[in-house]
């Protein structure tokens, strides 16, 4: 007698791909830029890379070992993370405000989403000349500025994150009488943490794209007022040094965000957990 092949219901398949490729690489956000410093130097090194036009990274270095010896680095830079520091404060809880107005009232959404989303679509350059005639060109423009380009992603994120709360929670809220005061606190701002939190990595990294509009005019002080200053005199290993300045101003900025998301959202099964 022939024996009866098992149903192949209880075989069960080795999966040839996982959703999840395991724990994250320490430090795993520094590997890219690396890389772009290896070919960098690689191609400086072997002269693939003209230094009329891109100044070696040894050179880099040493401009930025110099600047920091006179003094000159650290000064504009305090002066730019003092511009972002506030246009931060400005413009998250601005648009944090801004969310929960439209995401909790339909008449908050009708007269808030559209302003927005205007001001989403306006380029940062298009506004300067205003706040310009407005605010002059003091400290007051560059933060505005700054805090301006903020208010969106917090904004939009915050929101999205609002309009994705599961209703069965709201119905939960309802069902037990939840007041305003504690359903915003114990069912909105739980709901719209995620959202928040991706909006401030695109909030931070804004920050520092605005910075750069907001100190190339009229600026006496700043990272971009050193580049400008740095153009007008030739000077290409001191515009490096700004441009690099910003991408690890931006790649930091980023990390911490989320290192605070990790923390804060670890209840989340992810892709990268």
């Amino acid at each position: 007698m022939l024996l009866a092949t098992p149903p192949a219901t209880l075989t069960r398949p080795r999966a040839r791909h996982s959703l999840r490729p395991g724990r994250p690489l320490p430090l795993g956000f520094l590997y890219g830029p690396l890389l772009l410093l290896a070919a960098w130097t690689t191609g400086s090194a072997t002269g693939l890379l003209d230094p009329r036009f891109l100044s070696p990274p040894w050179n880099v270095v040493t401009t930025t070992v110099d600047l920091v010896a006179d003094g000159r680095l650290t000064g504009h830079l305090l002066a730019s993370v003092q511009r972002v520091a506030l246009g931060l404060a400005f413009g998250i809880p601005a648009g944090v405000l801004l969310a929960l107005a439209s995401g909790l009232s339909r008449w908050g959404e009708a007269l808030i989403d559209g302003p927005v989303q205007i001001k989403r679509a306006v380029p940062a350059l298009a506004l300067m000349p205003l706040l310009i005639l407005w605010l002059g060109i003091g400290e007051g423009m560059k933060i505005t500025v700054i805090a301006l380009g903020v208010v969106v992603p917090v904004y939009i994120h915050t929101h999205n994150g609002l309009r994705g709360i599961d209703s069965r929670y709201v119905e939960l809220a309802e069902s037990v009488k939840l007041g305003r005061a504690a359903f915003v606190r114990a069912v909105v701002l739980p709901g719209a943490l995620p959202g928040f939190l991706l909006g401030m990595r695109f909030a931070v990294t804004t920050a520092w794209l605005f910075l750069v509009v907001a100190e190339l005019i009229n600026s006496t002080s700043g990272i971009g007022y050193m580049m400008d200053l740095a153009r007008t005199y030739g000077q290409t290993d001191v515009i490096l040094v700004g441009i690099v300045l910003y991408g690890l101003l931006g790649l930091f900025s980023d990390a911490a965000v989320r290192l605070v998301e990790k923390r804060a959202l670890s209840w989340r099964r992810t892709l990268a957990g």
